[in-house]
């Protein structure tokens, strides 16, 4: 008789009784599962699975497709496996690199195979791609596509895998030392192998959408729209954008620190200290220069913008002091003592408080106020109780001086619609980010996204008495705010900033790793945490005694010297 197990399929919302070891393809086609899209995956009690994954004991299961966000990354590690198998294909003595995500794809360059026996102090000029080759990799992609290659996941020794990656790509550091583990997992695509953070497709058959454009002096990979997975994310303009994260590029080769094996290397030779002054001292200097060339315009106001936990607040204070140093007169505003009174905020589609809409802001007082200050009046400032959820006055006067200059910071300073009077010329646009500007390897690209999320994770267990996973569970409605109200207009910024630091993430790990393991297993949340903590396992920890008291991870995992 066959022996059976129990599974609760969260779609089809009941329990099944199924053979035990069936691949969850198997189980697929068992139950009839259809999705709006296509297949790609699934959440095997919380935690992404392939499809080939076999089931010999009681799971939940839930079959994902692309529209999801595990689904989607699932899909677009696996088109970056089927990119780099395509530029081993056609040129071996040359390594794609996935640089990071830009205009909705990421943006790739290729570089040399490094020959053991080369100077590692020599740098060499990196191979020229163009539109020729670009055309050659996206029909070589189609074909390995039009293949159905299937991709197989195996696991060696530890040794024997950094044996194997090191003559494959004539390197000799390696993320997988960093791992402590005596075996790791890897993918094999015919005689092609590689190296991802997590799970892929099954085969390359199942990719349909995508695109490789040339883009600056590489190319552009392009991928499905992540609510309509048919169709292609739209390329947009950011130009801004991409000088930021190339000049902290630059910065890294500078520093012999392109990839996380680098960063972890150099810890454990003892020079994180070195790296925390270096970038601090980056940090310092280029707010600085935008002090400077904001003392050189003088303009009346200074509008600052970024995404949840991008840092803005101690962008703002420490701005503040770099234009006292030039002679200006900085008074610091923050819209969020705007809001209306929380009774008053607008809903969501769920019916839940919509407090990422630009409608949560009293649009109307606030532009009063700032009109009136701008004419030299004196206005009563409010201060937002967020416990009470009112806007309350306890007397704060304020009237501009000639030497002023007003420093609006808010998620929703760089909207037009905010001040839509106000001359160009009188105004200052700062965009804040957090760009990451290190990779787990050339293949595996880190999210600008978990840098905020893993801050704000601290932060809202610190300070707000949030749970991980009550930040986990707001994150989709902050994501989609931060799509509509905040993203479509950070190219309108006069200069951006890059409030990331090197060693962030060596840092958030001490704090984020007990925090993120409180997250029950049975939860949605525990899907993302997770996939957090499975990536801070590829640091090594480092102690934050160096790190000054001004410093933008301050401001997160506490020791500021200043007031928030």
């Amino acid at each position: 008789m066959e022996e059976t197990i129990t599974i609760y399929c969260k779609n089809t919302r009941s329990y099944h009784d199924v053979p035990r070891g069936i691949s969850l393809i198997q189980l697929k086609d068992l139950l009839g599962i259809e999705l709006k899209y296509p297949i790609i995956a699934a959440h095997v009690n919380y935690k992404v699975e392939n499809l080939d994954f076999l089931l010999y004991k009681p799971k939940d299961v839930e079959f994902l497709d692309a529209s999801s966000p595990s689904g989607m990354r699932v899909y677009v590690r696996t088109l970056g496996m089927v990119l780099s198998c395509a530029v081993n294909e056609l040129f071996p003595e040359m390594d794609l690199r996935v640089e990071h995500p830009i205009s909705k794809g990421y943006y790739c360059t290729l570089q040399w195979h490094r020959d053991k026996r080369q100077d590692p102090d020599e740098e060499q000029e990196p191979p020229v791609m163009t539109r020729e080759m670009v055309k050659d990799i996206k029909e070589r992609m189609k074909q390995i596509i039009a293949e159905n290659r299937p991709i197989i996941e195996e696991e060696k020794q530890t040794k024997e895998v950094i044996r194997m990656f090191a003559e494959r790509y004539n390197n000799e550091s390696s993320i997988f030392e960093t791992l402590g583990n005596p075996y790791c997992r890897y993918f094999r695509m015919g005689g092609f192998i590689d190296y991802y953070t997590n799970v892929l497709l099954p085969s390359s058959g199942y990719l349909n959408v995508f695109d490789v454009v040339p883009f600056k002096d590489g190319l552009l990979l392009r991928i499905p729209n992540r609510t309509n997975p048919t169709v292609l994310e739209d390329e947009v303009a950011q130009d801004k954008m991409f000088s930021i994260f190339q000049e902290y590029n630059r910065w890294n080769k500078l520093l012999r620190i392109n990839n996380v094996s680098d960063f972890n290397i150099a810890c454990k030779q003892n020079k994180s200290f070195g790296l925390i002054k270096l970038a601090e001292a980056l940090h310092e200097k280029k707010i600085a220069q935008i002090a400077d060339a904001i003392a050189q315009k003088r303009p009346k106001i200074v509008f600052i913008s970024g995404a949840s936990s991008s840092g803005k607040t101690t962008f703002s204070k420490r701005l503040q002091i770099q234009l006292l140093v030039d002679g200006i007169r900085p008074e610091v505003l923050s819209m969020d003592d705007y809001f209306v009174n929380r009774v008053d905020t607008p809903k969501d589609e769920n019916g839940e408080y919509d407090f990422e809409t630009v409608n949560a802001v009293d649009l109307p007082f606030f532009r009063q106020q700032m009109h009136d200050l701008l004419d030299g009046k004196e206005v009563d400032l409010p201060t937002y109780d967020f416990t009470k959820g009112e806007r309350v006055f306890r007397g704060n006067k304020l009237k501009l001086k000639k030497d002023s200059v007003l420093i609006i910071e808010g998620l929703h300073a760089l909207n037009p619609c905010v001040l839509p009077d106000v001359p160009k010329e009188l105004t200052y646009k700062i965009y804040v980010s957090t760009l990451t500007t290190i990779n787990i390897d050339n293949h595996n690209w880190i999210p600008t996204t978990d840098i905020r999320l893993l801050r704000r994770v601290v932060r809202d267990y610190k300070y707000r008495g949030f749970s991980a996973q009550q930040t986990i569970a707001r994150c989709p409605s902050v994501v989609r705010g931060e799509q509509k109200w905040v993203y479509p207009f950070q190219e309108e910024a006069d200069v951006m900033f890059n409030s990331a630091l090197i060693f962030e993430f060596a840092v958030l790990k001490r704090h984020a790793e007990p925090i993120l393991q409180e997250v029950p297993k049975f939860c949605e949340e525990y899907t993302e945490a997770h996939r957090l903590l499975k990536f801070l396992q590829y640091f090594v920890p480092v102690p934050e005694r160096e790190i000054p008291p001004t410093s933008f991870l301050r401001e997160f995992v506490g020791g500021s010297s200043f007031r928030y």
